[in-house]
């Protein structure tokens, strides 16, 4: 469903903004004349040129991201050849560096990430993904590949992802807006109005407004469908919901910053920034029977987000002597209120196992077993920061400090059933036959320090640590109701009690999180721990070094929620690694080997009754190369840049873990004579199996001329990446069952001229409408929802593969003043 109103509204004031406007140039933002051969990172909490940076980083500069069709997260990470994304659909979505992957299902009962997001100065992951922030006056995009967890520290454990706004300028008045109309293949038209305002405010103090609207136009197709429940007969079909390009999107956001120059050595920075994201439909492409392969889906109940998000952070920057200090903090609120489809669920475990049989009304006559989500994620997040630095041109450098953090989601997820009995329903609900109502916090507290030490002019030594307490807890509400009489389940004294799923297994305990009807979950989990960083620097001449370094980074531990399951402990990567940053001339060469080790690896599937289980179950090796290159001379430039990984599990995986890692080996009484797991153990994955989500290859390549037009500049742009095959399960079986993910190559392709004031420019990204899948799942265990081709199921499984954007092709106007 398109949103005219809103979008005419925001249309016709960036239209005006950009078109309305004939002011002369007052001035030019700086991070937009940013010269390509220098770029000034923040990676070391620190402002330094990227090339004298001892540690593997990609930068993509403001004008950098402009000219290759950046807007969202999934944009940006193309061009990083050492980060994957698998993405749900737009505000969900995994970051990975160096293949530090095992299958993450992102519930929200399971482990934190392996890779940080910052915004500024703020971390900003929370523990279904990163924000899906609109790519516009963005400083730059730094991208630190391995462990920085000294600097940065949980959650970075295999690197980090920097998002650097434009700071307020005092120097003058100045903005620029823009608009963007495009049309996806095969489906809608989409829009983008940006625009910004660089206000002096006093002397000293300035202010920047930005604001941004963008209308992405669906795809895919939820195309007509029926289906029928063996066990009531009971015919289900879409057709309220068929619809062309049912999955479009929109997002506008808006961001206040100021800076203030309290005098020469003090400044303070607060900013104000939020976001709201709504989609209607389904970004997964549905391979079963009942579609034709294409941009198509069948889905039998409504799908949507609304993902809204509000940052408040500030920074104080100042000098005590001549040692800099920094006190930085923020709070974010995020709210996501989700539709989803589990229809599938309801129909193959129906088909399999009868299921339906147990859904009934108060007269006792069977209903529609169909089933569907309704669910709404709280995320509050707290941090605060503050460190010094002494002077960065003397020989012995230090930095450190202190850091903490609070981060809590307040979990409620509605499965609905409708119009089943009052006996079945979970109590304080209208037709849930099951609930998850549960508040987890995760806090963290840290001392970090790093110590450089020039030994001579071209040599420096580097050591850091970090020391960290983590306290995190999961408590309130999951499961059936307490009169559910479901397959192996007896309400007084079956499985679901001793697992703690269920009215049944709360014994007593009456509600501590609001809106659940009672507890069966209180657990929380803690340890401390000490992580380190050692750096060797050479400076073989001005522009050119090596370095070596061994660090490590770590990953909380946290709370299983199944009852009987012991909390899970932190997992750690030691990554060992030799890179060089060279310059010749008009040449740019970098790049690093390494090899890194995750231990006590947080691995995480589908256990009994489709709960997500965490064990630290794991031992890991990653091999790896990676290089970026540069070359401009005139008008011409070339940039170019790959990553080889070379991933695997060293010992075997078992469903349930022991010392040895053999999986032959009996199960202790406490894993036996439950009805629910087999009393023999299980080899889930052998060692030798390849890490899921990433490729061993991935490369990119930008070719960019740029000539004169008249008294205009212009130029034609070519890029081409490409992502090589992928697992998409750790699991032998599970991955026979879905498939890998096949490699996929994608071009695009711009033309433009610009001058002092305007800038106009069409392009098409996609080129030649690749279809490359980055995530594909099912609704519940694979062996069920996968499979399941009996008589009443001819068409077998159903899986659903997220793709990258089909061709886009849009033509963009901006204009400075």
């Amino acid at each position: 469903m398109r949103r005219f109103n809103n979008r005419i509204l925001t249309s016709s004031f960036f239209a005006s903004t950009a078109l309305g406007l004939a002011m002369p140039a007052m001035a030019q933002d700086a991070a937009a004349d940013e010269d390509d051969d220098v770029i000034v990172v923040t990676a070391q909490k620190r402002e330094q040129n990227l090339q004298d940076v001892p540690i593997a980083i990609n930068a993509i500069g403001n004008e950098k991201l402009d000219q290759l069709q950046v807007s969202e997260l999934q944009d940006v990470v193309k061009f990083l050849p050492s980060v994957t994304i698998q993405q749900g659909g737009p505000g969900f979505a995994q970051v990975y560096f160096r293949g530090v992957a095992s299958g993450e299902n992102a519930n929200h009962s399971a482990s934190l990430p392996t890779v940080g997001t910052y915004l500024d100065e703020m971390p900003i992951t929370t523990i279904q993904g990163a924000l899906d922030l609109h790519a516009y006056d963005l400083a730059r995009v730094e991208a630190l590949a391995g462990p920085q967890g000294t600097l940065y520290g949980a959650s970075s454990m295999a690197g980090t992802l920097k998002l650097v706004t434009n700071a307020p300028d005092p120097s003058g008045f100045y903005g620029g807006a823009g608009v963007e109309i495009n049309n996806v293949a095969h489906g809608d038209f989409g829009a983008i109005y940006e625009g910004f305002l660089n206000v002096p405010i006093a002397e000293g103090a300035a202010a920047r407004l930005v604001g941004w609207y963008r209308d992405d136009g669906g795809y895919i197709d939820n195309v007509a469908g029926a289906r029928t429940y063996a066990s009531s007969g009971i015919t289900q079909n879409n057709a309220a919901l068929s619809e062309k390009n049912y999955n479009d999107a929109e997002t506008y956001g808006a961001r206040l910053a100021l800076g203030i120059d309290l005098d020469d050595n003090w400044t303070i920075k607060p900013t104000l920034m939020g976001q709201v994201q709504q989609t209607e439909g389904s970004y997964s492409r549905e391979r079963s029977g009942q579609t034709t392969g294409g941009l198509q889906t069948v889905q039998y109940n409504p799908e949507s987000s609304k993902d809204k998000w509000i940052q408040a952070a500030l920074t104080i920057e100042g000098k005590i002597g001549n040692w800099d200090l920094t006190a930085t903090g923020g709070h974010l609120r995020r709210k996501t209120e989700t539709e989803s489809d589990y229809s599938d669920y309801a129909y193959f475990y129906d088909a399999l196992a009868g299921y339906g049989n147990y859904f009934y009304d108060n007269a006792g006559n069977l209903v529609n077993p169909n089933q569907y989500i309704q669910g709404i994620d709280r995320y509050k997040r707290t941090f605060g920061e503050i460190r010094i630095a002494s002077p960065a041109d003397a020989p012995l450098r230090f930095i450190g400090g202190l850091f903490y953090q609070r981060q809590s989601h307040n979990i409620e997820q509605n499965y609905i059933i409708n119009d089943i009995a009052d006996s079945i329903t979970v109590t304080g609900t209208d037709s849930n036959i099951w609930l998850t109502k549960q508040l987890r916090v995760d806090r963290d507290y840290a001392a970090f320090g790093e110590l450089t030490f020039d030994v001579t002019d071209k040599l420096s030594l580097t050591g850091g640590g970090r020391y960290y307490k983590f306290d995190n807890s999961l408590k309130g509400f999951f499961g059936f109701a307490a009169g559910y009489s479901g397959d192996k389940f007896d309400p007084v004294l079956g499985d679901f009690a001793v697992d703690g799923t269920g009215e049944a297994a709360c014994n007593g305990q009456p509600a501590i999180v609001r809106g659940s009807p009672c507890t069966n979950v209180n657990k929380s989990t803690s340890d401390t721990g000490f992580i380190h960083k050692l750096n060797a620097t050479y400076k073989i001449t001005e522009d050119a070094l090596v370095y070596a370094t061994w660090s490590r980074g770590f990953r909380p531990g946290g709370i299983n929620r199944r009852g009987t399951l012991p909390p899970y402990g932190s997992d750690k990567l030691d990554n060992y690694e030799l890179g060089w940053k060279a310059t010749f001339g008009a040449f740019r060469w970098n790049g690093a080997v390494y090899q890194q080790d995750w231990n006590n690896i947080q691995l995480s599937f589908l256990g009994a009754n489709g709960l997500t289980e965490i064990r630290n179950a794991g031992i890991a090796r990653i091999r790896g190369v990676e290089m970026d290159f540069g070359y401009r001379v005139g008008g011409f430039s070339l940039n170019a840049g790959f990553s080889y990984n070379d991933a695997e599990i060293r010992r075997d995986f078992c469903r349930v873990a022991n010392p040895q890692f053999d999986c032959t080996l009996p199960l202790p009484d406490s894993k036996r004579d439950n009805d629910l797991l087999p009393d023999d153990n299980e080899l889930l994955a052998p060692a030798g199996s390849r890490l899921p989500v990433t490729a061993k290859f991935k490369g990119n390549a930008i070719a960019r001329y740029e000539f004169p037009v008249a008294d205009w500049d212009g130029h034609v742009q070519f890029a081409v990446n490409h992502t090589g095959s992928r697992r998409s399960d750790l699991r032998p079986a599970q991955n026979t069952l879905k498939g890998n993910l096949g490699a996929y190559t994608t071009a695009d392709f711009s033309i433009g001229v610009k001058n002092e004031v305007w800038a106009i420019e069409a392009f098409a990204t996609n080129l030649f409408d690749t279809r490359g899948v980055v995530n594909t799942g099912v609704q519940c265990l694979e062996t069920v929802c996968g499979t399941g081709v009996t008589a009443a199921t001819p068409t077998g499984g159903a899986f659903y593969d997220v793709l990258i954007k089909p061709r886009v092709i849009g033509l963009k106007f901006s204009r400075d003043f």
